[in-house]
């Protein structure tokens, strides 16, 4: 599934992992990180494949979609008051992703499978 966690080869992989956490982390202050934090993510992708890194770029792109879906939600309904706790938990549970993965990532770890999701 996923090589080992030596981290000498995977190096510039894994601070490129780091920056798109850290470009995660800052769609709360520039929303054009948002964006491209993503896009960032797939462009590593295939470089990543097979490596404990591949589960980290999945795990940051499933947190902008969902996420996405979860701010468009929160957008629609907000007419119907039910929007700001949908963009609350949205929010909260973006910042939980970030800092599960940065965490791990910086320990070494890949992401289990069925987390990455």
């Amino acid at each position: 599934m996923f090589k080992p966690a030596s981290h000498a080869p995977d190096q510039p992989l894994r601070n490129y992992a780091t920056a798109i956490y850290a470009l995660q982390a800052a769609a709360y202050v520039t929303g054009i990180s948002y964006l491209l934090a993503p896009l960032l993510a797939y462009w590593k992708r295939k470089q990543a494949q097979g490596t404990w890194l591949e589960s980290h770029l999945r795990w940051q792109i499933n947190t902008f979609w969902f996420s996405l879906a979860g701010l468009i939600l929160g957008l629609v309904t907000l007419y119907f008051e039910i929007g700001i706790v949908v963009l609350a938990i949205t929010s909260v549970w973006y910042v939980y992703r970030i800092g599960h993965g940065w965490a791990r990532l910086s320990r070494g770890q890949a992401i289990a499978s069925r987390q990455a999701r």
